[in-house]
């Protein structure tokens, strides 16, 4: 049967639809190619060796008194926390893995840390380092997905200008990728003058790895100095307080009062020995 006038031969149409598709396989293809090649630039673009070097290299480093927002978008400035040692983080919102991870991981340890520490010893700050999207309703999710909401803990975001200071600073490093950002997992130990005292690496580093390094600024109160008493109450804290691998847990160690009291004994024993031979002698 002849076709229809008007209506285009049932082969063309069949050929146009062939061809159409192959225009799409082709777009699809160099879209893809285009996607490899960004994330292969990006991946060259990231080092960890380099990362890592950076990172301490900024230890020492002075923070600058920067200006962030907290969850509700109040103004909040570093300088608040001057004379107490601090960690800051660095995560990005839109992770769905690595950064909560860090987070709760870092929540667990300082519970650990606090136990042994005190509650009120050191703050601990979050912040979004992706400032077109870390807003503050944005950190405060992020934290409620966490389940974080401790008082001595803050989840701030910042400007772009801000991000970048407080980057090279703390030596942080981070390129866009495929999956989001490509960083080194780091969290910063400030200390008591707002520098950066040591760096802690990985997703779930080791207990020591942070409270040693808190332990250190902690128990080297400025406030007792000139104070005998307390200077040596808290030297005895930094030496008593120890690891306990079978525990996974820090632990006042009591055999180190002990051995210190049978010290001082002994010690306290021989000199009253000794004055009353000299006393003795003197007499006769």
């Amino acid at each position: 049967m002849a076709d229809v006038i008007g209506t285009p031969p049932r082969h063309f149409v069949a050929g146009e639809r062939l061809s159409f598709a192959r225009f799409v396989f082709c777009v699809i293809a160099i879209a893809k190619l285009l996607l490899i090649e960004a994330a292969h630039a990006d991946s060259q673009a990231y080092d960890r060796d380099d990362a890592l070097l950076e990172s301490q290299s900024a230890i020492g480093n002075a923070l600058g008194d920067y200006r962030f927002h907290g969850v509700g978008g109040e103004e909040f400035y570093l300088d608040t926390l001057s004379g107490k040692p601090y960690l800051v983080s660095l995560v990005f919102t839109s992770c769905h893995h690595i950064c909560p991870a860090v987070t709760k991981h870092i929540d667990a340890a300082s519970r650990a840390a606090r136990d042994v520490l005190g509650d009120d010893s050191f703050e601990i700050i979050t912040i979004g380092f992706d400032t077109a999207n870390d807003t503050p309703e944005a950190m405060q999710s992020f934290a409620r997905q966490q389940g974080i909401n401790a008082a001595n803990w803050q989840f701030l975001s910042a400007s772009p200008e801000t991000i970048a200071a407080l980057s090279e600073d703390l030596g942080f490093l981070y390129f866009p990728s495929p999956r989001g950002f490509d960083h080194l997992n780091q969290v910063s130990v400030i200390d008591r003058q707002g520098a950066v005292y040591s760096q802690v690496y990985g997703v779930r580093f080791e207990l020591p790895a942070l409270v040693e390094p808190l332990k250190q600024l902690v128990f080297n109160r400025p406030e007792s100095a000139g104070h005998p008493f307390s200077g040596l109450v808290d030297r005895v804290r930094l030496f008593c307080t120890v690891f306990n691998p079978a525990t996974g847990r820090y632990e006042t160690d009591n055999s180190l009062f002990i051995q210190t009291a049978v010290g001082l004994m002994i010690v306290l024993s021989v000199a009253i020995y000794l004055l009353r031979e000299a006393n003795r002698a003197r007499r006769t």
